[in-house]
């Protein structure tokens, strides 16, 4: 099939779903399938494969993402039903004030980014944004909209998450040089996503009731004895972004043969983790609470059930990445953008960008770019090299929409709409991957 032609039914694919999702009404996951369903049968996928790419869409993403999903609010309801939510919102909110607790957790949630993948920081954090917004009496999408897009910054630009990593080998860049560049880039990025979500965070945005009820069920402790310790908190909330950094480094500096890294490696996988703070959590907290073990797991149990819905939609986006990226369609994007012959630090980026709206991940969009251009780095010097790296991974930065997963998590549990997850967190994905190569791009001009 031509290029031109699964160009355009990728974007009639696209108007359709949102059609479908906000005109209609119709559930997202619902409409998802029937997208993905319409592009494998205008693609030309044999009928006989279509399920079985449509379930390896869903089976893939969910494989990592429930996982951490319902081990991460099995985490967040113990400590929030201890007050422990409450207790950090209002030690951070009365020795920062209003004006710089969002500040002050964006930095927070930037350093959690680095050696951990974006959903788990983000899933982790929920309950933490969640007390602030309830303390604070504010939206938590004032909150939320900095911390995703700081946290997501670091995920698409700094090893050792896979995009990165697989850009710089494919480059053959130096892993240290193009480290440095992109912090340094990814630290005024984060500025950027304070201000742009302060801007966009002007109007009010309706949150949905699910939102609501569960910030409204964050305890309020009257017993100040009873206040779980910030200290506590902070440290139980922290343990398995620890052993995850553990792990990750473990790998790198001791190799796959040692004994030692591979169990490290495994206590760092992050549902081994997040099991681990689970355990600890019930094991302070539910002394200090005077909790019985069943009391803990009927509280883990309850933070299942509103999960399911969630869990389907992001289901969902994966069926829809996984059936755009079979029908070529992502392939022929960035033979187009190849074909038109631009300067090759721009071509990275827009490359980049266009795979990552085309078919919603940015670890593939990253990945298939650095793929395409490798060839092309030739004889440039190590700083060239590094910067093409970078502008390649901020190309899968931005236009995060309905076809990705993140797109998914994050409007659900800020509570959000489609048609508002497109006007915030799309349109702030997309001002961040535009700074951040606009950054690379000036430093490119220099040296």
């Amino acid at each position: 099939m031509s290029i031109g032609f699964l160009l355009t039914i990728a974007l009639i694919s696209i108007i359709f779903l949102l059609t479908l999702i906000i005109k209609l009404k119709i559930n997202p996951f619902i409409s998802l399938m029937l997208a993905s369903l319409f592009v494998a049968l205008t693609t030309g996928i044999p009928v006989n494969k279509i399920w079985g790419i449509m379930t390896s869409g869903m089976g893939g993403l969910l494989g990592h993402v429930a996982l951490i999903i319902g081990l991460g609010a099995m985490l967040g309801k113990l400590i929030e039903k201890s007050g422990g939510t409450e207790s950090l919102a209002l030690y951070f909110t009365n020795k920062l004030g209003k004006k710089r607790t969002i500040a002050a957790l964006t930095i927070a949630t930037f350093i959690l980014g680095i050696p951990v993948f974006f959903e788990v920081g983000f899933i982790i954090v929920i309950p933490i944004i969640y007390g602030f917004a309830k303390i604070n009496n504010l939206s938590p999408v004032k909150f939320g909209l900095p911390v995703s897009g700081a946290m997501l910054t670091v995920h698409v630009v700094l090893s050792p998450h896979p995009g990165p990593v697989a850009a710089i080998q494919n480059f053959k860049a130096d892993m240290g040089l193009q480290s440095i560049i992109a912090l340094g880039i990814a630290i005024l990025v984060a500025v950027v996503a304070v201000y742009s979500s302060k801007y966009l965070n002007k109007k009010d945005y309706s949150v949905s009731q699910e939102v609501i009820d569960e910030m409204n069920s964050i305890s309020h402790v009257t017993d100040i004895k009873a206040i779980p310790n910030p200290g506590l908190i902070t440290a139980l909330i922290v343990t398995p972004i620890a052993l995850i950094m553990i792990g990750t480094f473990s790998s790198y500096a001791l190799g796959p043969e040692s004994t030692l890294g591979n169990y490290l490696g495994l206590i760092g996988a992050p549902g081994i983790a997040l099991l681990i703070a689970i355990a600890l959590t019930c094991f302070f907290i539910g002394r200090q609470q005077k909790w019985s073990i069943s009391h803990c797991s009927e509280l883990m149990e309850g933070s299942l059930p509103n999960l399911a819905v969630m869990i389907f939609v992001i289901g969902g986006g994966g069926i829809f990445g996984k059936v755009l990226l079979e029908s070529g369609v992502g392939r022929s994007l960035a033979d187009a953008l190849y074909m038109i012959n631009l300067p090759l630090i721009p071509a990275a980026f827009i490359i980049s960008l266009a795979l990552r709206a085309s078919q919603g991940s940015a670890t593939v969009a990253i990945v298939t770019t650095s793929s395409l251009l490798s060839e092309m780095t030739i004889g440039l010097s190590p700083v060239q090299i590094a910067l093409i790296t970078t502008a390649t991974c901020f190309g899968g930065l931005g236009l995060s929409h309905v076809n990705d997963a993140g797109f998914w998590v994050v409007t659900k549990y800020l509570g959000l709409s489609v048609s508002d997850g497109l006007k915030t967190w799309t349109v702030l994905t997309t001002v961040l991957g535009l700074v951040g190569f606009l950054l690379t791009w000036m430093m490119w001009a220099v040296v």
